[in-house]
């Protein structure tokens, strides 16, 4: 089963990483493209405890940018 708020967590951290890469040097879709490929090749995880290590990693990408 899936939680909720975890998911809810996930969804608002990228569109925060979105909205924060339309200023990357490099220009929004190299940032968009990245963002989703990083994102995507962890939808296989399940378990609360590796998306809450992932959350965090995450807020620490945000807070570099």
């Amino acid at each position: 089963m899936v939680n909720l708020e975890l998911r809810r967590q996930v969804i608002n951290v990228y569109k925060e990483l979105l909205f924060l890469g339309r200023e990357y040097p490099l220009g929004y879709q190299y940032f968009r493209d990245r963002l989703h490929r990083a994102f995507a090749s962890q939808t296989h995880i399940t378990d609360d405890e590796q998306i809450r290590k992932g959350i965090a990693r995450a807020e620490f990408v945000k807070k570099a940018l």
